[in-house]
């Protein structure tokens, strides 16, 4: 096990899975150290082929508290924009990973701590999570993505909702908008994340990547688009060693041995 640090984010390798934490006390504000932490340690990710799964979560009780409030009262149009624009690049980085990456909300995920989580690919939450974005309370909107992805998962009338009221979210009612995907104890919570990537990472990485580009570009297209950009991965993985070894583990009922190629 290896562990990489670009303060204030660590990388800590676990077979084939990245374990990503943001150590930022007292409540892992997403403030630039973080955003370029997070920058560099994906560029890691991208570049590294032996890790294929990724577990993204922050240290002590909170996730990410948000963003900097702090920087905010130097914003004007156009830094503003940029700011944005800054964060955005980032979170389509890791939500364009062909890798999995399961978020492990171990605590409080506001404004740009909801926004990082809604680029992953999963979240699994503990018990005594708060998710929402506040930003309209402070005469602002979200701005890292938060107005695109979260009407995407949990629908425009629901997203609408929480982003102008700010209303924060509890474990129970984040489960059932579908904002995250399970809610387990504090204990459990990074044990199940492993668990998940863990098994992820064990299949075929062409067929992971390809599938999750499928689903993730299909979400902008018709119907009858995705269907035929859905038709061509499906080719492209049938051309693969990966699929003959599959084919052939399942027909002799043997675990695969997938070699990614």
């Amino acid at each position: 096990m290896s562990t990489t640090t670009v303060a204030p984010v660590s990388l800590r390798l676990e077979g084939a899975v990245a374990v990503v934490t943001i150590d930022n006390p007292p409540v892992n504000v997403l403030n630039s150290a973080v955003l370029n932490s997070l920058d560099e340690l994906i560029t890691q990710i991208e570049a590294d082929p032996a890790i294929k799964a990724v577990v993204l979560t922050g240290n002590g009780k909170a996730s990410v508290a948000g963003a900097d409030i702090k920087a905010m009262p130097a914003l004007d149009a156009v830094n503003g924009e940029a700011l944005a624009r800054r964060g955005q690049v980032l979170f389509n980085r890791l939500d364009r990973l062909p890798k999995a990456v399961i978020v492990a909300l171990n605590g409080v995920a506001l404004g740009g701590g909801l926004e990082l989580a809604l680029s992953g690919d999963i979240r699994i939450a503990v018990e005594g999570v708060k998710l929402g974005l506040p930003e309209i309370g402070l005469g602002i909107m979200p701005g890292y993505g938060g107005t695109q992805r979260l009407p995407r998962l949990i629908g425009a009338s629901a997203a609408k909702r929480l982003i102008l009221t700010g209303e924060q979210l509890d474990a129970a009612e984040s489960l059932r908008l579908g904002l995250v995907d399970q809610v387990v104890s504090a204990e459990d919570l990074l044990p199940t994340a492993m668990t998940l990537a863990t098994a992820i990472a064990a299949k075929g990485q062409i067929a992971v990547a390809t599938a999750l580009d499928t689903i993730d570009r299909g979400l902008a297209m018709s119907l009858d688009d995705g269907l035929a950009y859905e038709a061509r991965g499906f080719g492209r993985v049938c051309a693969t060693d990966d699929k003959n070894e599959g084919i052939s583990a399942f027909l002799e009922k043997r675990a695969p041995q997938f070699q990614d190629r």
